[in-house]
């Protein structure tokens, strides 16, 4: 069997899922509503990790639709990305990196999706020119990495992939390409069952333009057998794979639990890269964000539980403004620090904010800073 058959075989109904898992009749309407805005598709690898009759259980939370994501609290663009759109698929908000759209599809829709607005849904924010777009960054030199992104660059063909990174590997300031892929997590298979793919990664990465894989595990039972194999065979092929997760209530917002999947990864030699505060998205800042005071808490916690390589990752808000460490509490403030801005000249500012244990987020986009 072809890893395309495997992604065609995803389960993408409620009455899909209720063959996998426990749901009444009651939650059925209210996830089709749901359905009908934000679709449902989880591959039958990542359906297998899940425990059918635990409505806690935390890869439950990450894909399968629940109805507190009625809220409408929110908002749809959490960082600003239409604002620093270039052209259709293209993004420059911060001076050194371009950010493509690839696509709109995922193997697994995550309910906690940052770009619930376009995911599985029609959008003209993908990209539709390659050859636009990588005269755009030629004509920028300032640009020295691009993050190839959507949705999920790895459920494109090779074809497509190649079409991508042909155009781009030729462009001489370029220092790296980045693929932002949460694959290797919930479809290994595509990894795993096609060469040509990791055949293909590898002889770009060592002759043309050095290629990073950027995934995001965000539990600790996303480390499976499968899983494992699909890291190595991209660290094989010379992919260096590093780790971005999300903190989410109800997933990973507890000492134990983080401290066992940064761990988790670190035995894999995948590297923590950032761990994100949940984004205010609407219909998935109800269920899944984690006040701050307790975020601080628990990275406080997991750093003095991690050494070396596992103190690497940074706390991060990922705002308008730019992205934003969390730095921690000190005499009543949040303390944080501009990590990367659209305003170069608050790249390494630091400010504070009166600590509020409600607070989940910075509202204020436009933070006059001292």
């Amino acid at each position: 069997m072809r890893w395309e058959s495997l992604l065609d075989d995803c389960v993408t109904s409620v009455e899909g899922l209720s063959s996998f898992l426990d749901v009444d009749e009651t939650e059925k309407h209210a996830l089709e509503e749901i359905c009908k805005k934000h679709p449902v598709r989880v591959s039958q690898y990542y359906m297998s990790l899940i425990e059918r009759s635990s409505r806690k259980d935390p890869i439950r939370k990450l894909a399968v639709p629940n109805p507190s994501e009625k809220s409408p609290k929110g908002t749809y663009d959490t960082s600003g990305e239409r604002s620093n759109t270039v052209m259709p698929g293209l993004q420059h908000k911060y001076r050194q990196t371009a950010v493509i759209l690839s696509t709109n599809e995922c193997a697994t829709y995550c309910r906690h999706c940052f770009r619930k607005r376009l995911v599985g849904v029609e959008t003209d924010e993908v990209l539709q020119d390659i050859r636009e777009v990588a005269n755009y960054i030629e004509g920028h030199s300032e640009i020295n990495n691009v993050l190839v992104t959507g949705g999920d660059p790895f459920v494109l063909s090779n074809s497509e992939l190649e079409s991508i990174l042909h155009p781009l590997s030729v462009i001489p300031h370029l220092d790296f390409i980045r693929f932002g892929t949460r694959v290797p997590v919930t479809f290994p298979d595509r990894i795993l069952m096609d060469e040509n793919l990791v055949e293909m990664l590898r002889e770009y990465s060592s002759s043309k333009v050095r290629i990073y894989v950027v995934t995001q595990f965000n539990h600790r039972r996303e480390i499976s057998k499968k899983s494992r194999a699909a890291v190595e065979r991209l660290q094989k092929a010379g992919i260096i794979v590093g780790n971005q997760t999300v903190l989410l209530k109800g997933v990973n917002d507890s000492l134990e639990e983080m401290t066992e999947l940064l761990r988790g990864l670190l035995t894999i030699g995948v590297l923590p890269y950032y761990v994100f505060q949940c984004r205010p998205v609407k219909r998935v800042k109800a269920q899944f964000q984690v006040p701050l005071v307790d975020g601080v808490r628990i990275i406080e916690g997991v750093d003095r539980n991690l050494d070396g390589h596992g103190k690497r990752f940074r706390f991060i808000m990922s705002h308008p403004t730019g992205k934003i460490e969390i730095l921690g509490i000190h005499d009543g403030v949040f303390v944080f620090k501009y990590h990367q801005a659209k305003d170069p000249e608050r790249v390494g500012r630091i400010f504070t904010h009166p600590v509020d244990p409600r607070m989940t987020w910075l509202e204020d986009t436009k933070l006059e800073l001292d």
